[in-house]
């Protein structure tokens, strides 16, 4: 990259924090974010089975993210960086307070190191099913008074009956399944008529900042640029998605 082209990049990067949306860098960088917002906006409409007509579509390797997560869960220093887990999960878990009710039985989708289930008491929750694609996760075990079953299984294929939970969660996962749609639709399936799903995910703008400047930096020195930031589905889609899945009374909340 060009000493000229740095010092915008960097420019832009300083004073993201206070610039409109849609700008980073330069007007050139707008236009590229602009374009790839319509883009990721074009996907959420081709996951949802609209627009394209071809419903889902393939954007994650589930076997390399299975690869991935195993390989993290070994690292010798990987508490390290469980504190954005830890954090949601306690948040997901005051959600689960702010129902006053008791669980019998609760599914936690993708729940890796109970990063949910050590926030929650058996008071709310008295018996819990916790899956993940990893088997390496599945081996570490937080305390927890809650007592738990784990289940090896892909958040895109629930191996469990329907209508058999009463509460459904699940914490920083369902933005890594590529049919979103039909991982909801599965989610409202296995619930009970009056059962109660709360989750969290990654979406909107997430690390949008991020992305422009590798577009932009990409762009200048190849001429095109491909995508490094994983796809994610708008705020305002996941209402319709919610809808159409099956769920009322729907509560989108956006947080950080």
């Amino acid at each position: 990259m060009s000493s000229r082209g740095t010092k915008k990049l960097l420019q832009g990067l300083r004073t993201a924090g206070s610039a409109p949306a849609g700008w980073i860098g330069s007007g050139l960088a707008s236009r590229y974010c602009r374009l790839t917002g319509e883009l990721r906006s074009g996907s959420s409409r081709a996951l949802s089975g609209s627009g394209s007509g071809r419903g889902s579509m393939n954007v994650f390797n589930r076997e390399m993210k299975k690869r991935q997560k195993n390989w993290a869960a070994v690292l010798q220093d990987g508490h390290q960086y469980d504190y954005l887990r830890d954090e949601v999960g306690s948040r997901v878990a005051d959600r689960v307070y702010d129902i006053a009710r008791t669980f019998p039985l609760a599914l936690d989708i993708g729940g890796g190191k109970s990063h949910i289930a050590e926030h929650l008491s058996k008071n709310v929750v008295e018996r819990l099913f916790l899956t993940d694609i990893s088997q390496q996760i599945l081996k570490f075990q937080r305390q927890s008074e809650i007592p738990t079953q784990r289940v090896l299984a892909d958040e895109e294929f629930l191996p469990f009956r329907e209508n058999t939970f009463d509460l459904v969660l699940s914490s920083l996962t369902l933005h890594w399944i590529n049919d979103l749609p039909g991982g909801l639709r599965q989610i409202h399936q296995v619930l009970k008529p009056d059962g109660v799903f709360i989750g969290a995910m990654v979406g909107g703008e997430t690390l949008y900042e991020l992305r422009c400047s590798l577009q932009l930096a990409e762009m200048e020195r190849e001429g095109g640029f491909s995508p490094h930031v994983s796809p994610y589905t708008a705020v305002t889609d996941l209402g319709n998605l919610l809808g159409q899945a099956g769920f009322t009374m729907l509560t989108v909340v956006r947080t950080f």
